[in-house]
């Protein structure tokens, strides 16, 4: 190596440029072994950086997600539960439905894979360079009404402006907080008017919405916006929860 390089460290750390500085001995030693082309070998060099600042960029925002899981339609067991709309989850896992202002309201059975499904929907966006916001929604609900103002606006404007939105489990209680029914109108209308997409999942079939909500006039008005351009998927069939503790008890029975 030239006495120069470690000059040119020092300047690429200056520069911010971790990806260059990371492959340029490597990229330099390759083209030193293949008389590569000056040009050829820059063009390399600049992609390096590229791919690092693309990477980093993909993991912040899926720190910001809210995502814990990184998960893939890929690894979900389709065959337990053959009649679940695989086409459907698969051609909204093309993003369309976001390029196009569009939501997708997925109701069914506890544990037939329904947050999967969005999960792994929200982490594909993540990777296309969407910004994605995932709740756990009645523990969205209750840590907002305890959160200060500040926090409260700084937290919805981190929602309003995502590109996708994915409310999981709603109503997964049977109550929620009093402030919640208006600020789950609020969060679906003004998406609706940005035209930024939804995703919701629910063990609730919507005709009951009104009764959880306590409210049938809010929830027509939730409902008339989530679902005038929607994906409407119906998850039926046994609970992969319930499938899973069975074959870990009888693991443990057999080895007892």
């Amino acid at each position: 190596m030239t006495t120069a390089l470690p000059d040119i460290e020092r300047a690429l750390r200056l520069l911010h440029l971790s990806g260059v500085r990371d492959t340029l001995e490597t990229r330099v030693l390759q083209a030193q072994g293949t008389q590569q082309p000056f040009l050829e070998t820059f063009a390399l060099i600049l992609q390096d950086e590229l791919d690092r600042r693309h990477s980093r960029l993909i993991e912040r925002r899926y720190q910001q997600s809210g995502l814990e899981e990184k998960l893939t339609l890929t690894e979900f067991d389709w065959s337990f539960n053959p009649r679940l709309p695989r086409q459907a989850c698969f051609q909204l896992h093309t993003l369309k439905f976001i390029a196009e202002g569009s939501n997708a309201l997925i109701i069914g059975k506890p544990g037939t894979g329904k947050s999967h499904v969005a999960k792994a929907i929200a982490y594909q966006a993540v990777l296309q360079g969407y910004k994605v916001q995932y709740l756990e929604t009645d523990d969205f609900f209750n840590r907002y009404v305890l959160s200060p103002p500040a926090q409260r606006e700084t937290r919805l404007r981190a929602i309003l402006d995502g590109d996708l939105l994915v409310l999981d489990d709603l109503f997964l209680s049977r109550t929620i907080p009093d402030d919640a029914g208006a600020l789950l109108q609020m969060l679906i209308h003004q998406r609706y008017k940005l035209r930024r997409s939804v995703v919701v999942t629910s063990n609730r079939v919507v005709q009951d919405w009104g009764a959880y909500l306590g409210d049938n006039t809010m929830s027509t008005t939730i409902l008339d916006r989530l679902m005038h351009h929607c994906h409407l998927l119906e998850f039926d069939g046994r609970s992969y929860r319930l499938k899973e503790a069975a074959e870990t008890l009888a693991r443990k029975t057999k080895e007892s």
